[in-house]
């Protein structure tokens, strides 16, 4: 895979953006500079980008006012925040709200490289099965105007690989629902990639930053990946728990992790 992208970096420090995009084109990437938040949704509007560095404080819309904005309008570009160490608490809560990641200032060029080629080599990875999903269904589509059959053989969507049952679970992979005892249930994109993390380990304890690793994509540290992991834990519990004082499904294994028991 021939890893490309054009990037986005928001910040109001001029070393740092220029700094950053130098290091960004020397590596092979396409870099643009906006020096405020509302630069930035201003560029994102008429371009499309892969990838965007967002620094918390800036003058004007803060980091997680922007960060809300993008994933209002561009829910599919990943975010990373760049963060002081007094902004750690913020950075956590914006990962709760939807970003990638976070790296904390002062940067190293060969940690923020290696950052870059790994959420950008995932996000073309899931364009990709967005794009075959795509050519699925609309072969699914010609094929039942021509045939007047409901849906394509089972040979050309194996029902193996679209669907993980666990017990009264059951994901659709392809779609990225969720079923309770076949009725439909509501959850946020990275609290379903948890919970899937979750279905695919069932019964054993997955720990705080396996967690966290699988299902987003980047390593924490044990205490941030524990606050991380509980905000997500918290959503689907809302959501599948009949009673989430006493869980029939979702387990804390105090101190180490969660498990989903679901027979």
């Amino acid at each position: 895979m021939t890893l490309s992208g054009k990037i986005l970096i928001i910040d109001d420090e001029m070393t740092l953006r220029q700094t950053l995009a130098r290091v960004l084109q020397r590596a092979g990437f396409e870099a643009t500079t906006a020096e405020s938040g509302e630069q930035g949704l201003a560029f994102l509007e008429t371009t499309s980008f892969d990838l965007v560095y967002l620094d918390i404080r800036m003058p004007g819309l803060a980091g997680p006012e922007v960060l809300k904005l993008i994933h209002t309008s561009h829910p599919n570009i990943p975010v990373v925040l760049f963060t002081a160490q007094p902004d750690i608490n913020s950075a956590l809560e914006a990962l709760r709200n939807g970003a990638t990641d976070y790296l904390v200032k002062p940067l190293k060029p060969e940690a923020f490289i290696e950052r870059t080629q790994t959420i950008l080599t995932v996000q073309q990875k899931e364009q990709r099965k967005r794009a075959i999903q795509a050519q699925i269904e609309t072969l699914q589509a010609e094929l039942r105007s021509i045939t007047g059959e409901d849906a394509l053989p089972q040979q050309v969507i194996p029902l193996q690989e679209r669907y993980l049952k666990r017990g009264a679970l059951v994901f659709d992979l392809h779609a990225r629902r969720l079923s309770i005892n076949e009725r439909p249930i509501s959850l946020p994109p990275t609290s379903f990639d948890y919970l899937l993390v979750l279905a695919r380990h069932s019964p054993e304890v997955v720990d705080y930053q396996t967690l966290v690793a699988e299902a987003q994509g980047f390593q924490a540290e044990p205490h941030e990946a524990r606050e991380i992991s509980k905000w997500h834990i918290h959503h689907i519990r809302q959501a599948i728990e009949p009673d989430e004082r006493n869980p029939s499904y979702l387990y804390n294994v105090r101190g180490f992790g969660y498990r989903l028991l679901s027979d």
